[in-house]
């Protein structure tokens, strides 16, 4: 066989039309795209763009629709848009797209937002791996990093927990980029991102691929110290709570034993009695219990289990609103019906007080901001406060014209910001740092700028390095519970 005919023989096995560009000549250089809105249909029904939908499908595959109004419709984080990255990705590609462009609004290139919709549940892995290897086959750069985020695509598919995609991205790269670190994450690897965001699956990859488990972020700890505590965690978390120890435990094997690393690990107090335990908080088993101010139910269980350390608490709620019926893992430790049995720390139980009738008050629908911890300020200041959240509250109903995708946001709201920091709305109005309007975000990781106050003027009130400011633009309000990807695979499964 000559050399032409071994040649055409690996043509035809190759699926050339999936790893080449849809156009003839793309572009030399990359861009930077301006923002800009969703396109959706006239009347249509919803604020997000379906391609299921035969109007939108219509409007997508028109080459009328810009670049920058595809890169709008994939920034939007609900499974019909995210479910379908690939073939939104090679429509803008089609248009001449480069394949290291950048969407203006979040400077995150088309790579970035593969990595992203390979998310389990809102996403779809397979997808994004597609679109992901004709991005790659077509030379797009895997270092390349957002610079709202400073993440890379590394970055982005540890955060997600998306290992199918660590693994093509990490044989595409230079080496280098297995270890890089991101300013957002205490500049910490993408092993100590998905560590700290319970991505198992994804820790297992890293490793698999000789990440190093022994760097250290700026603030001294490696990827085993950054897993969440299971004693930490809010309620229902019976399930995270065996994924936290089972994760830090593969990560403390994998550091080398001439490593100075210390292998902490929790308290543990397997070794006391749960009747005991319950006696030095004056409870019982069958004692009536509120869980963090929020469920009521009976107590049923107290003692040591299989999916985490330390003592735990089985409750039987008095409403549905539970995960299991008294068992986590194949092991049973009570016995309740489905879906009103909850698991929690000791520390997040305490003992129901029944009201009587006449000193029970209504609570506010809205709530309202705690000034007790808004310290060194006089009556004028902490009234102007006031007064900002009073106008909040007015402007509230006017926030969705500000959406640039069409999503209502308002106080309160779970949202994204630049699509990747999570939080919750605190503020929105006019500022004295800058024009127009503006949302004051509480973050859920301290990668923020402040504690809610810029310049000496406070909007709201957070933890130190909690707080951020965007514009409307870079708000998107969070469809789906999504804190960890774990829980939103539970969410979107229930």
């Amino acid at each position: 066989m000559t050399k032409e005919q071994t040649a055409e023989v690996e043509e035809e096995a190759q699926p050339a039309s999936e790893y080449q560009s849809p156009v003839h000549e793309p572009r030399k250089r990359p861009m930077v795209h301006p923002s800009a809105q969703a396109p959706l249909p006239k009347d249509y029904a919803f604020t997000f763009f379906d391609p299921n939908d035969p109007a939108c499908l219509e409007i997508l595959l028109d080459p009328r629709t810009t670049i920058p109004e595809l890169f709008a419709i994939i920034r939007q984080w609900v499974p019909q848009v995210q479910h379908k990255i690939d073939l939104i990705g090679n429509e803008i590609l089609k248009r001449g797209c480069h394949v290291n462009d950048r969407d203006g609004l979040t400077d995150m290139t088309l790579l970035h937002y593969s990595c992203k919709a390979g998310a389990h549940g809102v996403g779809d892995p397979a997808a994004a791996l597609r679109l992901s290897n004709q991005l790659i086959s077509l030379g797009a750069d895997v270092s390349l990093r957002s610079r709202w985020t400073n993440m890379n695509a590394l970055h982005y598919a540890a955060y997600f927990d998306v290992p199918e995609l660590i693994r093509i991205l990490l044989k595409a790269s230079k080496p280098r980029v297995l270890n890089s670190t991101c300013s957002d994450f205490h500049h910490g690897t993408a092993l100590h991102i998905a560590a700290s965001n319970l991505c198992l699956g994804s820790v297992q990859c890293l490793l698999e691929h000789g990440a190093n488990p022994t760097v250290r972020n700026d603030k001294g700890q490696g990827p085993a110290e950054v897993v969440p505590d299971p004693m930490d965690m809010t309620l229902d978390k019976a399930e995270a709570a065996m994924v936290a120890k089972e994760l830090k435990q593969l990560l403390l094997d994998s550091v080398p034993l001439s490593c100075n690393l210390p292998r902490a690990t929790l308290l543990n107090y397997d070794n006391i009695p749960g009747n005991l335990m319950l006696t030095s908080i004056g409870l019982k088993l069958g004692d009536r219990v509120v869980l963090d101010d929020m469920k009521t139910g009976t107590l049923r269980f107290c003692g040591t289990t299989e999916f985490a350390s330390g003592q735990w608490v089985g409750v039987e709620l008095d409403e549905p609103e539970g995960k299991n019926d008294g068992s986590v893992g194949g092991v049973r430790y009570f016995i309740c019906p489905p879906k009103l049995g909850i698991f929690a720390p000791v520390s997040k139980i305490a003992k129901a007080v029944e009201l009587a009738p006449s000193s029970v008050t209504s609570t506010p629908k809205t709530p309202r901001m705690d000034f007790s911890r808004v310290t060194g300020k006089n009556k004028k200041e902490k009234k102007e406060i006031m007064e900002r959240e009073k106008a909040l509250r007015k402007k509230s109903m006017s926030v969705a014209s500000l959406d640039p995708d069409g999503v209502k946001v308002e106080l309160g709201d779970r949202v994204l910001v630049a699509g990747v920091k999570q939080g919750i709305i605190r503020y929105y109005g006019k500022t004295d740092f800058a024009p127009g309007y503006w949302f004051g975000v509480e973050l859920e990781q301290p990668t923020g700028k402040h504690d809610g106050s810029v310049f000496g003027v406070r909007y709201f009130t957070c933890l130190p390095k909690y707080g951020v400011f965007a514009p409307p633009s870079r708000v998107q309000r969070l469809l789906f519970c999504c804190w960890f990807p774990w829980m939103l695979r539970a969410e979107m499964q229930s």
